[in-house]
């Protein structure tokens, strides 16, 4: 399994595919989804699940970028079911955001017409301007500089407007930068018990962990053991948060 770039989306496509994940990852490293989340997005792949992670440059006007952003994810599942990539006629589709990304999809399920089986937010993130990016605060506060929408306004499209039933929240135990709580409180009145919550050990860069190569020479000395216990470690919240995933997505199956 190999990624591909489509229509400028990255693209794994398994083997027997049983569902499609469109990713959106976080506001300074969704340039390169493919590079930056690789290991999660590939083991998400290995369990048959084509990945489509559409890159997107932050901006502030975050109703254009769902806007772009989903229609190049069209685009590119249109091709792909065009192909001989996807035979199935039914593949459930899922999105999966990590910090901004989760307010694209928010917006994106508020907003657009749109059919999921669900979605996973993590580490879900809705900062006003000023707090996001330090560098406003330089600028003369006569500009007025602000997301489009607001926080506020973001809050109220999803109270009122998102259609999307059945959704997993995960938050980091170590995570000052989660909103999760107060996001989570609006979905579970608009869709009782179709909102899940959860709580795993991390922070917010967990989901940007990468493999860790590391190879025992000849023979097994204590700096390996060393080694193997750091990558143990360093694996640990990754793979929890993998299998948290999983068993969302296909209750039966085990991660």
């Amino acid at each position: 399994m190999e990624w591909k770039e489509i229509r400028g989306n990255w693209v794994l496509i398994p083997r027997n595919p049983i569902g499609i994940i469109h990713f959106l990852g976080g506001a300074f490293v969704a340039t390169a989804p493919h590079l930056t989340y690789r290991w999660l997005l590939e083991q998400l792949a290995a369990k048959g699940y084509v990945i489509i992670a559409t890159p997107f440059v932050n901006t502030l006007d975050h109703i254009a970028i769902a806007k772009s952003v989903l229609l190049n994810f069209e685009r590119t599942l249109e091709r792909l079911q065009d192909s001989s990539a996807l035979r199935k006629a039914y593949l459930p589709i899922y999105g999966i955001g990590h910090s901004m990304g989760c307010k694209l999809h928010l917006l994106t399920g508020s907003v657009f017409n749109v059919e999921r089986a669900g979605n996973i937010l993590i580490s879900f993130n809705n900062y006003a301007a000023k707090d996001a990016i330090p560098l406003v605060e330089q600028l003369n506060s006569a500009l007025a500089i602000e997301f489009t929408p607001t926080p506020l306004e973001t809050n109220k499209l999803v109270k009122e407007s998102y259609n999307i039933r059945r959704n997993l929240l995960i938050k980091f135990s170590n995570d000052t930068l989660d909103q999760s709580k107060a996001l989570s409180q609006i979905l579970q009145e608009r869709f009782p018990e179709m909102v899940t919550v959860q709580t795993l050990p991390g922070t917010h860069t967990t989901p940007l962990g990468q493999d860790i190569k590391w190879q025992t020479g000849a023979s097994f000395t204590p700096f390996d053991a060393l080694g193997q216990w750091f990558k143990q470690e360093a694996y640990r919240d990754l793979n929890q948060l993998k299998n948290a995933m999983l068993l969302w997505l296909n209750p039966l199956s085990p991660p």
